[in-house]
């Protein structure tokens, strides 16, 4: 799929969305730059989660994307498009029953393998540039006090080669991001809704007072909300941080 990405591969650092931020402060990088690192010191996720990683099993890596008219508007097809990339690729490994969890886990089953965070540079109506973050389980088999976790080994039983596995998971992005611009939100949505994770199930939530409610994933928005089915057929939108789903 064209030029091939540049790959800067690094032992250790805080975290490589971090470490591919400063970089561009002090040079030009190409687009598709991704910084890919043994063992992440700081890693995060979203909400500033602590991600746990032992050194040299797990992939843990960031992907540059400039855009030229990527409308702010649009920013979820980020999301969208990571998600499916991924899921592609997993699946081809024979990884069972995949899930995207919203906005941005991904699940086997119930046991989340891989999450992302993205990054966006806005300027004014336009997404100038993302720094997509990906931590993603794969030969590391235990994890402590962690429920709910799995890895590609864990569920497969296979042992894989980390570069190959960045080479496939390079190649899905690329395809799925080539024509992100020019896309709105709802076209992309379908394939999305297909993997969401406990979507028409009754599923618990937290709001961001702490308070815990019930209700049903019944869809995304344009913007990339959540859409529940409360009591009373009563429907609400949630953003990112206002929200998270408990099981």
């Amino acid at each position: 799929m064209g030029e091939l990405s540049q790959i800067i591969k690094l032992d250790a650092t805080d975290s490589t969305n971090l470490y591919l931020k400063d970089l561009m402060q002090s040079k030009t990088l190409n687009d598709f730059t991704v910084v890919v690192a043994k063992s992440q010191l700081k890693g995060r996720g979203q909400m500033g989660t602590t991600w746990q990683s032992e050194e040299g099993k797990n992939l843990t890596f960031s992907i540059l994307k400039k855009f030229n008219s990527f409308k702010v508007v649009h920013q979820f097809n980020m999301n969208i498009c990571i998600s499916l990339a991924i899921c592609d690729a997993l699946r081809e490994l024979s990884v069972p029953n995949l899930k995207v969890k919203w906005p941005n886990d991904i699940m086997s089953g119930s046991s989340k393998i891989c999450g992302i965070l993205i990054e966006n540079v806005l300027k004014g109506q336009l997404v100038h540039n993302s720094i997509i973050g990906i931590g993603l389980n794969v030969n590391q088999t235990y994890y402590e006090n962690l429920e709910k976790v799995a890895s590609l080994k864990s569920l497969t039983g296979k042992f894989f080669d980390l570069d190959e596995l960045l080479n496939k998971i390079l190649e899905r992005l690329k395809f799925y991001l080539i024509e992100i611009e020019g896309k709105s939100v709802s076209q992309l949505l379908p394939s999305y809704l297909k993997l969401l994770f406990r979507k028409d199930k009754p599923s618990t939530f937290k709001n961001k007072e702490g308070q815990l409610f019930t209700g049903f994933i019944r869809g995304i928005s344009p913007e990339g909300k959540l859409v529940l089915e409360l009591e009373d057929n009563i429907f609400k939108e949630y953003g990112l941080k206002e929200v998270s789903l408990l099981y």
